[in-house]
């Protein structure tokens, strides 16, 4: 791993489908992050609530079953944690369905998920976030 375990930045992998989900938060495990995995918003937002870990980012499938869709997910994760990059990833046509008037921008990756193309999609998000939060200081 790059890093220790404990200084790694920790993401929410957000699926319904587990066996996308498991080798996808596999992955990002072996590359040095640590990973809380989510089959629903529901779960998404009770991992977000209980606040046991600090939550770096999440990637969540724009299909993601639960009581509200990925894309008003977002917004809900926004309003709690602004700083926090959410992930939105699925085809376009199931993306722009879900996607309604809650949200202006599609999905960031496309499903099946390139592990490399994640991967950098993230530590993107993740230096962005870090310099937002260093200019507001």
């Amino acid at each position: 791993m790059s890093k220790r375990l404990e200084d790694a930045q920790c993401l929410i992998v957000a699926d319904g489908d587990v066996l996308i989900r498991n080798a996808l938060a596999e992955y990002l495990r072996h590359c040095g992050y640590k990973v809380i995995e989510a089959a629903s918003s529901d779960e998404v937002m009770t991992a977000v609530d209980m606040g046991s870990a600090t939550v770096d980012g999440i990637l969540a499938d724009a299909g993601l079953p639960g009581r509200m869709n990925a894309f008003a997910l977002r917004l809900e994760v926004k309003n709690r944690l602004p700083a926090v990059p959410v992930v939105l990833a699925g085809n376009v046509n199931a993306a722009a369905k879900a996607a309604g008037e809650l949200c202006d921008q599609g999905p960031h990756l496309k499903r099946p998920y390139e592990a490399e193309k994640v991967v950098a999609h993230i530590k993107r998000l993740l230096a962005a976030s870090r310099r937002q939060s260093a200019t507001r200081t």
